[in-house]
């Protein structure tokens, strides 16, 4: 019963990948970035505000730490997907999305002095390069030639700044309850968003638009949250990470049958080096160990 939860939270997170995609034309990157998070701090300030506020000598205390993760976590990581959207499909966004998971291990080795894994060394080499591909339309020579793809480079920014999030996060464990620290970011991403919404282009809330930005708010931004933490309340990090790897499978399926976008062979096997990268630094856990090479004297 209580694998529903993390497979809930993918799935919303595919479909706002799939939704990010729909905004194009119908609502600049800035505003749907700025009211998604507004409409969900309405949402849950009846609900948060008095025990937010009760927990403010811990708030205070960490102010700058939930303002970092705030920027990183929420106005970063989700607006620049929006910005990235116009220029690459929901498909590569989805795959992009699976290096995640690697990041974040890479990340945590670095900074949180987990342990250095096979896994963890292979399985990123593995992943990346299964990205190049994907961003590459499997022309790997093109990079030198032409870079990244402007939406595919956002992407991966928006990864890195999330998988920093995510470190800092475990890093840091701000002793607040996870909805009250969730609202704290959420009314941070509001404040830090307002002044790019302010001076952007705006075609204003209206019938095309209003139901994705609300899909974004409900679903993405407070049910997918909800639902990953149940997940690892019930379940235990590894095994609800594990989920996390359906993003970009799921992200396919929805865009084929929404937009349209077919997969090519670079899809296939870029998104498949992709997964297999990951899953492999999460069950390959034997030690890394550099030889030392004996040196002979004469």
């Amino acid at each position: 019963m209580y694998y529903a939860f993390p497979l809930l939270a993918v799935i919303f997170w595919a479909g706002n990948t799939v939704v990010n995609k729909l905004t194009v034309g119908v609502i600049f990157p800035a505003e749907i970035g700025f009211y998604r998070w507004l409409f969900a701090a309405v949402v849950l300030t009846p609900v948060l505000l008095r025990p937010t506020l009760r927990s403010w000598p811990v708030v205070k205390a960490n102010l700058g730490k939930i303002f970092v993760l705030g920027v990183l976590g929420m106005a970063i990581y989700q607006s620049l997907a929006y910005f990235a959207a116009p220029k690459t499909t929901a498909t590569n966004m989805g795959i992009v999305l699976a290096l995640m998971p690697v990041m974040s291990l890479v990340l945590a080795i670095m900074a949180l002095g987990h342990r250095l894994t096979v896994g963890a060394v292979v399985g990123s080499l593995f992943s990346f390069l299964g990205v190049l591909i994907v961003i590459t339309s499997g022309d790997l020579t093109a990079l030198a030639d032409q870079g990244i793809n402007g939406g595919d480079g956002m992407m991966l920014v928006a990864v890195a700044a999330y998988a920093i999030y995510s470190t800092l996060l475990k890093k840091w464990q701000i002793p607040l309850p996870a909805m009250q620290l969730l609202y704290a970011q959420v009314l941070v991403a509001v404040v830090v968003l307002f002044p790019l919404f302010a001076v952007s282009p705006q075609a204003g809330l209206n019938s095309d638009n209003l139901p994705l930005v609300l899909f974004a708010c409900v679903f993405a931004s407070i049910g997918a949250p909800l639902a990953w933490m149940t997940g690892i309340k019930h379940l235990g990090p590894s095994r609800t990470t594990v989920f996390f790897n359906l993003v970009p499978i799921l992200t396919a399926v929805i865009a084929a049958v929404m937009l349209n976008e077919t997969l090519g062979l670079h899809h296939f096997i870029g998104g498949g080096l992709t997964l297999f990268g990951v899953l492999m630094s999460e069950w390959w856990t034997r030690p890394f160990r550099m030889k030392a090479r004996a040196q002979v004297s004469s």
